[in-house]
C-alpha cells in the first residue's frame, strides 16, 4: 500500500461516521443536492463516511432547486415544451433520486439489499387522504423505479392503511412524520399486518424494506416551549430531555415486537427488519449541543439520517458508542413526569403531525408556485 493509501485507510478507521456501521446504525444523508451527484461529493461520503442512504422530502427539494443553477437550464427546456409546474417539479426530483439511487447501488447490493436506500416522499397535500396516497405511491414506485428505491408516507390516521396496502404489494416504505409511542405501535401493526398479508398471498417478503421515522428535535422544540411556559424549577430541568427519552421509548417499544412471536413468524420467511430512522436530527437550540440527536440513539436496528451540519460535526468530534439502550427506566420516568405537568404525549404529537405536514406543504406549494412563473415567462 503506499503512504497515501496508508493515511487514507488511517482517517477512515478514525472518522467516528464509520464506527456507527460497526455499531450497528446505518449513516444516512437528510439532503440531496444535484451538484454534490454530479463534482464527486456524494461518493466521496460514501467512500469515506461510510454514507448508506438518502432522505428528502418537498422542503428539501425546494431548497435544492430554489438555490441551485444547475436546474436551470432543465427547468427552461421543459417549460418552453408547454410543461407545467408539478410535472417540472416531478421530473427534476425523479432525476435527482434515480442519481443517487445509482450512485448507492454498490452498497444496497454490498450489504445485501439492507442498506442504500433514497427516499421520495408523496405530496404532502395527501396527507389525510388513503386512496389518493396509495395512487400516488404506486405511480411514484413505479416512476421512480428502482429496486433501492423508498417511498415516503406520513404517519398519519389516513396513512397507516395506505403502508399496510404497499408493504403488502411490495413497495419499499420509509413512514415519515413519527413523534408518538402510540403512533409507532400503530405503524408496527400496520407494517406486519402488510407482510402478513403478503405472506398469505404466498409472494417473497425478503425484498420488501421499511424504515419508521421518527422525529426527535421536533419534540424537544415544542415541549421546551411548553416547560418555558410553566416556568416552575421541575419544568426547567426536563427542558431538553422529551425527544431522547422518546426515542429511547420507542426503541424499547421495537425490541418488543421484534422478540413477539408474530415477528418470529415472519422474520422465517425472510422478512426484514422495519428500522427506526432518528429524523430531524439538527440541533434547533444553540444552547444544546450539535450531536445531541445522535450520540444517544446508537444501536443496532436504526438509521440516522443527518443534514450536512450534523454530519459534518459528528465526523469532527463524535464520540460513538451504543448508547440507545441507556437508562430505560430513566426513559420512562421522563415521559411520566412531563405527563404530570400537564403535557400530554398524544397532544403534542398531534400538534407536531399537523405542523408537520404543514412545514412541507408551504415549500411545496410556494416551489410549485415559483416554476409556475417562471415557465410562464420561459414559454
Amino acid at each position: 500500500m503506499t503512504k497515501a493509501g496508508c493515511v487514507m485507510s488511517t482517517a477512515r478507521q478514525r472518522n467516528p461516521l464509520r464506527a456507527l456501521t460497526e455499531l450497528g446504525q446505518s449513516l444516512w444523508l437528510d439532503d440531496i443536492r444535484r451538484i454534490w451527484l454530479r463534482d464527486g461529493t456524494f461518493l466521496r461520503l460514501i467512500d469515506e463516511d461510510g454514507l448508506a442512504g438518502v432522505t428528502s422530502n418537498p422542503a428539501i427539494f425546494a431548497k435544492a432547486i430554489e438555490s441551485g443553477a444547475e436546474y436551470r437550464s432543465d427547468i427552461e427546456s421543459l417549460a418552453r415544451k408547454g410543461v407545467g409546474s408539478g410535472a417540472i417539479y416531478e421530473s427534476l426530483a425523479l432525476a435527482d433520486v434515480r442519481a443517487a439511487a445509482d450512485l448507492l447501488r454498490p452498497v444496497y447490493q454490498s450489504r445485501a439489499h439492507h442498506d442504500g436506500f433514497v427516499s421520495l416522499e408523496v405530496s404532502p397535500h395527501l396527507a389525510d387522504d388513503t386512496e389518493a396516497t396509495l395512487r400516488e405511491a404506486r405511480r411514484l414506485w413505479a416512476a421512480f423505479d428502482r429496486p433501492n428505491a423508498m417511498i415516503k408516507v406520513p404517519a398519519t390516521r389516513a396513512g397507516l392503511p395506505a403502508i399496510r396496502t404497499l408493504i403488502a404489494e411490495g413497495v419499499n416504505v420509509n413512514v415519515t412524520l413519527l413523534f408518538g409511542l402510540t403512533r409507532y405501535r400503530e405503524v408496527v401493526d400496520a407494517f406486519l399486518s402488510g407482510l402478513e398479508q403478503r405472506a398469505r398471498e404466498g409472494a417473497p417478503l425478503d425484498r420488501v424494506a421499511s424504515v419508521a421515522s421518527f422525529f426527535v428535535s421536533r419534540i424537544d422544540t415544542l415541549v421546551d416551549k411548553k416547560l418555558d411556559a410553566l416556568g416552575t424549577p421541575e419544568a426547567r430541568r426536563l427542558r431538553g430531555q422529551a425527544a431522547i427519552a422518546s426515542a429511547r421509548c420507542a426503541y424499547g417499544v421495537m425490541q418488543e415486537w421484534m422478540a413477539s412471536e408474530r415477528w418470529s413468524r415472519l422474520a422465517d420467511r425472510g422478512a426484514r427488519v422495519q428500522r427506526l430512522l432518528w429524523a430531524s436530527t439538527s440541533t434547533k437550540d444553540p444552547a444544546y449541543p450539535d450531536t445531541k440527536y445522535v450520540e444517544p440513539l446508537i444501536g443496532p436496528h436504526t438509521v440516522n439520517t443527518m443534514p450536512r451540519s450534523t454530519l459534518d460535526a459528528y465526523r469532527d468530534h463524535g464520540q460513538p458508542a451504543l448508547r440507545v439502550t441507556d437508562d430505560p427506566d430513566g426513559a420512562r420516568a421522563v415521559l411520566r413526569e412531563l405527563e404530570s405537568l400537564g403535557i400530554d404525549p398524544e397532544a403534542v404529537r398531534h400538534q407536531l403531525e399537523r405542523e408537520g405536514v404543514r412545514k412541507f406543504i408551504e415549500p411545496f406549494d410556494e416551489l410549485h408556485a415559483a416554476l409556475a412563473r417562471f415557465a410562464q415567462k420561459a414559454s
